[in-house]
């Protein structure tokens, strides 16, 4: 698996646009889907979080190569759903995400800046 990833996550849905969230993340799921067809991201995951009083209520991981998850954040396509989810879910958004070797090269850089600025 990938390690590096975008963490696309979000809120409550705006009271009644119910309906309208319910295609929009539908939408998304075959857009994503079609991404993994075409080899564009490795694969992706969705996940709906159990109310537990916090702001994040579901979020979306797709797993790809950086240079290709970064196409996918700037494409047209990508940019319109973006636009459609932010108008009917509250608390959008899109972070890049690390894990494995990506994880540990980030590790390496923290611990060079360390050394270098201490603390």
């Amino acid at each position: 698996m990938a390690d590096e990833a975008l963490f696309i996550g979000w809120g409550e849905v705006v009271r009644g646009r119910e309906r309208t969230a319910v295609e929009v993340f539908n939408e998304s799921l075959q857009y994503y889907g079609q991404l993994q067809q075409d080899g564009t991201i490795e694969s992706f995951e969705a996940w709906f979080l159990a109310p537990h009083g916090g702001d994040l209520a579901g979020l979306i991981l797709l797993h790809g190569e950086r240079e290709r998850l970064d196409e996918v954040q700037r494409s047209p396509e990508f940019e319109r759903l973006w636009t459609r989810a932010g108008m009917i879910v509250d608390r959008t958004g899109v972070v890049n995400a690390y894990s494995g070797e990506a994880l540990g090269r980030l590790m390496g850089q923290f611990e060079e800046a360390t050394a270098e600025l201490g603390g």
